[in-house]
């Protein structure tokens, strides 16, 4: 039987179709993207819960002239679906292939570029705020979850919203709050009667009838108040309605036609903002997504099968366990990642002290600041491209403070297919700047540990910054140990030239002096550990001997930790230098093999670099004077 998928080239295709055909729709694009992301990976349970809600927005609005802004875009897969990219769906997030998130270079249907979360009002607000000041006419939505709805950012722009009163439709997508049966039946009718044009019309009349009366004005404030304090009790509508928003809702998020209802009739009768509040379940139509939506929030493609080594964030996980049980002064706090960062099984141990503050950064960061003003040393584990929004707060509340809070940034560099919103090439450029922070990488698993306990005795703000996936393998010693600040180590010796790596870009200058070593040169290797402060002593005595030098980093070019030692360098001459990292763009979506390859991150192209950097070192035969320390 022919699909009714393979005939949707664009929204203007859905026009026509009957209830039969959109049903069949909804589940022919749930087996599409259930086949497609058990190969390549992506966000699940988010996209197969909002099929519905896509098929019906693209049905109401006329994209791409009408403008669509979907908030992260963990549920926009239906929607690239529908929008012309099914023949490449079978490319998504891989190198060259579609994004896993809203692109504006990939589709004028994509209204805004989106990665991460409780953007979508702001940018749909000034969308329409622009639609408005140059005379056009377009309606303008954003459709936001009730995760993204936690982050401060969010209601700013609500309150502006509200407070501008332009014309913009803000769609609710909630897949979390259990609504009962009852509450949902009463919901549903008062929602109906709001529908009706009729019934602002005939409150607007009655108004002015009641404030022609003597005394009116006072009794219809009254009776405004009576209305607000029962709606309060029985809905969830007041404080959309205190913003300056209409409030449709709650509303079915799997019935097309009523969604439909909904979405028109805030699109043709209701002036000024409106709140559509939609009920989705979380993973619908694929019941391994049902049943456990965090798991099914993102996962791996066939291709990312587990070496069976604990990942960077499961080291974590565990370590902290093994210090919170050591230390009631600890605490730690995650930006709705406990899963992710692997605080997850502390969360379970001692769950008075492991703190999860919703999608929001700054107050994790200030919230961490205020408890070590307390003589407690908190422990803010967030995503490297997620802690880039408290820039403000690290320096405001933490650093000009020097309290001692301790930032575990997981999925530092290249974390591959989620792309370019969700890289972590640029923490250590924006965090090296800041006065009182220490900056440091662990080469491995047995590092980070060291890494974490030395920050806990450091008495001082520390970043820990550590890469997405499987560690090395290496074995953890059991007993931690407290490691100088700001002093690195060489591990291996050499004459011909000096390679200073960071972090995860250790294992492969070590891995490329192998490859060197059989060409004939002889390298130093020197594990930096930190990016601030720099080892000075260590870094001027191997280059003075070599006059070559290589800096090796996962993180941009500008401003980073080659840039901090070229730095270190520059009263010394007659060094030769070459620094190795992301240049300055954006990195797109694909493996993290693939990515490294690419930016001569692996073994082999840091090796190729040196060797045509420094063509004079090439020789025929490998050198015997090379001696490794580890």
């Amino acid at each position: 039987m022919a699909k009714i998928l393979d005939r949707i080239n664009s929204p203007a295709d859905l026009k026509g179709l009957t209830q039969p055909e959109l049903d069949q729709l909804a589940e022919e694009i749930r087996y599409e993207m259930v086949n497609t992301v058990t190969k390549t990976g992506g966000h699940l349970a988010s996209s197969l819960g909002a099929v519905e809600l896509s098929i019906a927005l693209h049905r109401v609005f006329d994209s791409p002239d009408d403008k669509i802004v979907w908030d992260v875009g963990h549920q926009s897969y239906a929607h690239k679906l529908l929008t012309g990219r099914r023949d490449r769906f079978d490319t998504l997030r891989q190198l060259g292939g579609i994004s896993g998130f809203p692109d504006r270079a990939e589709s004028p249907h994509d209204a805004f570029s989106t990665g991460h979360a409780s953007t979508s009002i702001s940018a749909a607000l000034g969308i329409a705020v622009a639609r408005d000041l140059t005379g056009d006419n377009f309606q303008v939505v954003a459709v936001i979850g009730d995760g993204s709805l936690t982050g401060g950012m969010a209601f700013e722009a609500l309150n502006h919203g509200g407070h501008l009163g332009t014309r913009i439709i803000v769609v609710l997508n909630d897949n979390a709050m259990a609504i009962s049966p009852s509450v949902g039946a009463l919901s549903q009718s008062l929602s109906k009667m709001t529908l009706d044009p009729r019934y602002y019309q005939a409150k607007e009349g009655a108004g002015q009838l009641v404030k022609m009366l003597p005394g009116g004005k006072t009794v219809w404030s009254g009776m405004k108040r009576l209305k607000t304090g029962v709606k309060g009790v029985i809905l969830p509508t007041t404080l959309w309605e205190s913003l300056g928003f209409k409030y449709i809702g709650p509303v079915e998020g799997h019935n097309i036609a009523g969604l439909e209802e909904a979405l028109t009739k805030a699109r043709n009768y209701l002036p000024g903002p409106v709140f559509v509040h939609v009920i989705t379940t979380k993973g619908k139509g694929y019941e391994p997504a049902e049943e456990d939506s965090i798991k099914f929030h993102g996962i791996s493609g066939k291709n990312s099968a587990s070496n069976g080594i604990p990942s960077y964030s499961e080291v974590f996980g565990k370590t902290m366990l093994r210090l919170f049980q050591e230390n009631d002064r600890l605490v730690a706090i995650s930006a709705a990642m406990t899963e992710g960062t692997g605080l997850s099984l502390v969360a379970q141990k001692y769950p008075k002290r492991v703190f999860d503050v919703g999608i929001c950064e700054q107050h994790a960061v200030t919230f961490a600041a205020g408890l070590a003003t307390q003589g407690f040393i908190p422990i803010v584990a967030i995503y490297s491209t997620f802690l880039q929004r408290a820039f403000d707060q690290i320096i405001h509340d933490v650093c000009i403070q020097n309290l001692p809070v301790i930032f575990a940034i997981d999925r530092a560099g290249i974390v591959g297919e989620d792309g370019k919103t969700h890289q972590g090439t640029l923490d250590l450029s924006y965090l090296s700047c800041i006065p009182n922070l220490v900056l440091a990488a662990p080469r491995d698993e047995s590092e980070l540990g060291h890494l974490l306990y030395t920050a806990i005795k450091c008495g001082c703000p520390m970043a820990i910054r550590y890469p997405r996936g499987s560690a090395l393998g290496v074995s953890v010693e059991k007993k931690l140990k407290e490691l100088p600040i700001g002093k690195g180590e060489v591990l291996k010796t050499g004459e011909d030239l000096t390679i200073i790596a960071i972090g995860s870009a250790v294992a492969s200058a070590m891995d490329a002096a192998w490859i060197l070593n059989k060409k004939g040169v002889d390298c130093v290797i020197v594990d930096a550990r930190f990016a601030k402060p720099l080892d000075s002593e260590l870094i001027l005595e191997t280059v003075s001997k070599t006059k070559r030098l290589v800096t090796v980093e996962e993180n941009v070019l500008a401003g980073g930790f080659g840039s901090a030692v070229l730095s270190l360098l520059s009263s010394i001459g007659g060094i030769r230098a070459l620094r190795i990292g992301i240049p300055d763009e954006f990195v797109e979506h694909g493996t993290q093999e693939l990515l490294r390859a690419g930016y001569s991150l692996n073994a082999e192209g840091i090796a190729q670099r040196i060797l045509s950097f420094f063509p004079e070192l090439a020789r025929s035969s490998p050198t015997s004077k090379t001696k490794w320390l580890i």
